[in-house]
């Protein structure tokens, strides 16, 4: 149990526990990935391993905190996109977007899929409102005649996570390229699924 004040609020103390470990996870995940030990987590940011577990019980739990900000960028991301840009090129441009930042943890990725067929996972609620959102875009790209009809979302955002998993094992203009040609594909009149 995380110690509160009498507000509900954490105390200070905790407070600065908590924003700690946060800071030195983003620094421990950019350097090692999403599978960085916890302990070494909680040994950098100065704290023990139960104080760790204490505001984080399971690294998806550490990996949501970390992560929230960027997840709800990308979700809100894609509302602004529909809302500017015509169809076929929203979809795109958040393609684009999503595959940056998912390179941005060695291992995300792979997080991000594994937490959407998950949905006692911590991860699952913020993985799944940028499923979502991915899904609105193609569906009105696919409304508006700029993306072919057989591509379900499931489709989109395995494809998007792939490129996310190049991104972080090649150099970024070949995962442009992976992107340039998954969004060829998406086009009407690309050769349709069997």
């Amino acid at each position: 149990m995380v110690d509160k004040a009498a507000d509900g609020e954490l105390r200070a103390d905790a407070r600065r526990n908590r924003d700690g470990l946060l800071t030195v996870a983003r620094e421990v995940f950019a350097e090692q990935g999403t599978e960085a030990s916890l302990r070494d987590v909680a040994r950098r940011a100065g704290v023990g391993i139960g104080t760790l577990y204490r505001h984080f019980p399971t690294r998806e739990a550490l990996l949501e905190a970390v992560l929230r900000s960027g997840f709800e960028a990308l979700r809100a991301s894609a509302d602004q996109l529909a809302a500017a840009e015509p169809p076929g090129r929203a979809l795109v441009l958040w393609l684009r977007e999503f595959t940056t930042r998912s390179g941005a943890y060695r291992g995300l990725p792979a997080s991000v899929m594994a937490a959407l067929h998950d949905e006692g996972s911590e991860l699952y609620g913020a993985c799944a409102a940028m499923h979502q959102a991915a899904a609105r875009l193609l569906g009105a790209a696919q409304e508006a005649g700029a993306v072919r009809r057989d591509v379900d979302p499931e489709d989109l955002f395995t494809a998007a996570a792939a490129v996310g998993w190049a991104a972080e094992r090649t150099d970024p203009d070949r995962a442009s390229r992976i992107l340039a040609l998954i969004s060829a594909g998406l086009a009407p009149g690309a050769a349709e699924s069997a």
